[in-house]
């Protein structure tokens, strides 16, 4: 488990609204909408209900997934989306939680064919992510869910491997730890757990958790340490 380190810059994003509930946004793939879950909607909107708990720190969460998301197209939306989720005095949001990068990993028509996004191209592109959002408030980075292979190709066309599954989650992982981000690896998490743990947890597009799935995955984030320090810190000050 990681422990969370807060730069200068995170600490004077934070402090002007130590009293208030934070604004939040989740911004990725289809991992962050919540596809498979019609009971819950996702790790990201029950997060989002347990922050709207009567003894809970009162957190705002918006959740900005979209289905089909690479890292590039986080990319390209991510400052539009920051800088229209203000809200009452809080004029941009205090936190960012990126979720991405399945997507660029998987083989196209073929499972040896060429990755979505090339490797190198990849790395490239995250670093320029991360540092994008760093730019704007903290970050916390939530990885992928290891997919059941016996069940691709997804959509008959896009074939995910665990091969390159790891591969790009832990360019991801080197890239945050560079940054001082802190990143959720899910992926070992998940893999440790076993393959009939993991196969009870995915739809039956072997690609996307379903409703057990992402309450795995949304136990996985509110026991994560950087995610408690922002709930109990607040849920502490806003005590009477």
């Amino acid at each position: 488990m990681q422990t969370f380190l807060a730069s200068s810059s995170m600490q004077l994003s934070i402090r002007p609204n130590q009293c208030q509930p934070l604004k939040i946004i989740a911004l990725g793939d289809s991992l962050v909408y919540g596809f498979g879950d019609p009971e819950k909607g996702g790790w990201v909107e029950q997060l989002r209900r347990w922050w709207m708990l009567p003894d809970s720190s009162g957190h705002v969460l918006y959740n900005l997934g979209v289905r089909g998301d690479r890292t590039q197209q986080v990319a390209q939306r991510l400052e539009v989306e920051f800088r229209h989720r203000g809200e009452l005095r809080n004029r941009v949001p205090d936190l960012i939680i990126l979720s991405v990068g399945v997507n660029d990993s998987a083989r196209l028509a073929r499972g040896n064919g060429r990755n979505h996004t090339d490797f190198a191209m990849f790395e490239s592109e995250m670093a320029s992510l991360l540092e994008q959002a760093q730019q704007l408030c903290p970050v916390l980075f939530v990885g992928m869910v290891p997919v059941d292979e016996a069940k691709m190709p997804f959509l008959d066309c896009f074939h995910f491997n665990h091969a390159d599954q790891y591969r790009y989650k832990e360019a991801t992982r080197i890239a945050c730890n560079k940054r001082q981000i802190p990143y959720l690896d899910i992926f070992d998490q998940w893999m440790k757990r076993g393959q009939a743990w993991q196969r009870k947890r995915l739809s039956d597009d072997g690609l996307h958790p379903n409703t057990l799935g992402y309450q795995a995955l949304f136990e996985d984030v509110i026991n994560w340490q950087a995610i408690a320090t922002y709930h109990a810190k607040f849920d502490y000050q806003l005590k009477p």
